[in-house]
């Protein structure tokens, strides 16, 4: 079974950095594209960033040049470099991956950017 946990969110003010991670476990790690999706309240959960086992990577329109998504197989890690935060940044950031034809999410890690 899969399993994913993120870490890294907190309280930041906007224009600061945060680096959030997602540990995946199991030898699927390096086959699969691992995304980062994130959900605000009240909102539907949206995409974020994707990287393919390629390491081909794709953003949403409102994040490019200023999220980076990045992997490190060898620690069956995949990481999103936040910098130049917004407000509108805020919210509860999963990662997600597919396996067997099922979708796997972890639990989430928030993020709460100040103005």
């Amino acid at each position: 079974q899969v399993q994913l946990v993120e870490s890294g969110g907190g309280l930041v003010q906007a224009g600061g950095s945060l680096r959030l991670s997602c540990t995946a476990s199991g030898s699927i790690f390096s086959v699969n594209g691992i995304a980062w999706y994130r959900q605000a309240p009240e909102k539907q959960r949206e995409f974020v960033a994707v990287i393919h086992s390629s390491g081909s990577t794709n953003y949403a329109d409102s994040v490019k040049g200023r999220f980076t998504i990045s992997r490190d197989n060898a620690k069956n890690t995949v990481s999103l470099q936040m910098n130049s935060l917004k407000p509108e940044d805020t919210a509860v950031y999963y990662c997600n991956t597919n396996e067997g034809g099922l979708s796997y999410w972890g639990r989430g890690t928030q993020v709460t950017v100040s103005s």
